[in-house]
């Protein structure tokens, strides 16, 4: 069989039982996707896609649109929630992008159309992680430097992977049902940093519900889209050093056992949040004041400075691919939260007069549980009167999978992101927790 047809026999059985611990994990991106989701819902990349949605007059009601009144068609649900949830950057990190930001968006707005349950939403978002898992280890050289965003790439395929096992097809189907995704896949890291960053997640996700659908009717695509020289895996490597020959290894581990989700506590691109916590703790410590910083030199690896590309950022979405910007918030404000990611705060004469202050260098070690992260980063301050500070290398930022969150933590990050939204936050977040439990995602989502 190829890899495409072992990718359909794959879904088409099922991960079976799945242990407590990968459902805990599960939850958790649940939980976290659905608190980013609300938090921006009011983003412009949102309000302005949601009114192009509202002008289809579709008479579909088939899903739920960000929790609130409004219903429509599912592709278009999973396009606007996947967009919402992206939209400030603040959502789960894993397998080379953010996986629960494509998955639950459209795991949800299809599995309310299909009415299934808690369990069955749980069992296609470990379906679909452990595709995206097996197709994006194939490639050694990472996707971020040659110009994918592995969100919108990798996000399409694995979302339909989950659909299609929600859907209960068969292994041929399901297969035609990723090969179609492939074609569907699409994501530049050129755009980061602007509305079209967050649009990747929610197209990845729309796109995946057409994917499955249109398969679901018969329509076709090659049997091995995904190794073919000319297919996915071969377009995504121009070294052509994709592992297009080995048989997939899925079912035989847990991948979301051993990667996890990393869960944000920062609004920011995932590669400042080492060095954000390395200068918060200096911050602290020294009780620094941004007059008695001179220089201030953080350590990278060299894909985390080419994503880190706006080293003058002017708005909110710039700064927050800004490594400038992350220090300088650590240092001015002491925190970097939602209230510091806006035109305003970036803005201020005091943030901007620190960016000047960073040196990056750019070390060349690797993670081997993150690929496109620096084995450590590592931060050094030098002071006005010439002490150096040194947070000494950082391994893992607390949240991440190694380091995760509580509950408790969780639990307050999204209350912190729903904030004013018009919702009991306290009970949507109960009925996530004990997603395993719910008979019928229609009533999960009645906010």
């Amino acid at each position: 069989m190829s890899l495409t047809q072992d990718i359909g026999a794959y879904i088409a059985q099922g991960p079976g039982a799945i242990p407590e611990e990968a459902a805990a994990i599960i939850r958790s991106g649940f939980i976290d996707t659905i608190g980013t989701m609300i938090a921006g819902r009011e983003e412009p990349a949102v309000t302005l896609l949601a009114a192009q949605i509202a002008e289809r007059r579709s008479a579909a009601e088939e899903a739920t649109f960000l929790l609130g009144p409004m219903r429509g068609y599912s592709a278009d649900a999973a396009l606007l929630n996947g967009t919402a949830a992206h939209a400030l950057d603040y959502d789960d990190v894993a397998i080379g992008g953010h996986p629960s930001t494509v998955l639950v968006p459209a795991i949800l707005a299809e599995g309310e159309r299909l009415g299934v349950d808690g369990a069955a939403a749980i069992r296609a978002y470990l379906v679909g992680y452990e595709v995206w898992a097996e197709l994006i280890a194939r490639e050694p050289d990472p996707h971020h430097r040659k110009g994918w965003h592995p969100t919108g790439v990798f996000g399409t395929v694995g979302a339909a992977a989950a659909l299609a096992h929600l859907h209960g097809m068969d292994a041929a189907r399901a297969a035609q049902a990723v090969a179609l995704a492939g074609s569907m896949a699409s994501g530049l890291v050129a755009n980061f940093g602007s509305m079209t960053k967050p649009l990747h997640a929610g197209r990845a996700a729309a796109a995946a519900v057409e994917a499955v659908r249109l398969a679901a009717r018969g329509f076709t695509a090659s049997a091995d889209a995904m190794e073919h020289h000319a297919g996915f895996l071969a377009a995504l490597s121009p070294s052509g050093r994709a592992d297009r020959e080995a048989p997939a290894t899925l079912g035989q581990t847990l991948r979301v056992l051993d990667t996890g989700l990393c869960i944000k506590r920062y609004p920011m691109c995932y590669a400042t949040h080492r060095a954000i916590d390395g200068m918060l703790a200096l911050t602290a410590r020294e009780n620094l004041r941004p007059e008695d910083v001179a220089e201030i030199e953080v350590s990278v690896g060299a894909t985390q400075a080419s994503m880190l590309r706006n080293h003058r950022p002017t708005t909110g979405l710039e700064a927050k691919f800004s490594l400038e910007f992350a220090i300088a918030s650590a240092l001015v404000a002491r925190r970097v939260g939602l209230g510091e990611l806006t035109d305003d705060f970036v803005g201020k004469p005091e943030v901007q007069a620190q960016f000047e202050k960073l040196r990056i260098v750019q070390t060349d070690t690797q993670c081997p549980v993150e690929p496109i992260f620096a084995l450590t980063d590592r931060v050094r301050v030098r002071t006005g009167t010439g002490r150096v500070l040194d947070s000494g290398d950082i391994r893992f930022p607390h949240g991440n999978a190694k380091d995760p969150l509580t509950l408790i933590e969780l639990r307050e990050k999204f209350m912190d992101c729903a904030g004013a939204a018009p919702l009991n936050a306290g009970a949507v977040f109960d009925r996530l927790a004990t997603l395993d439990h719910a008979e019928n995602l229609n009533r999960l989502l009645a906010a």
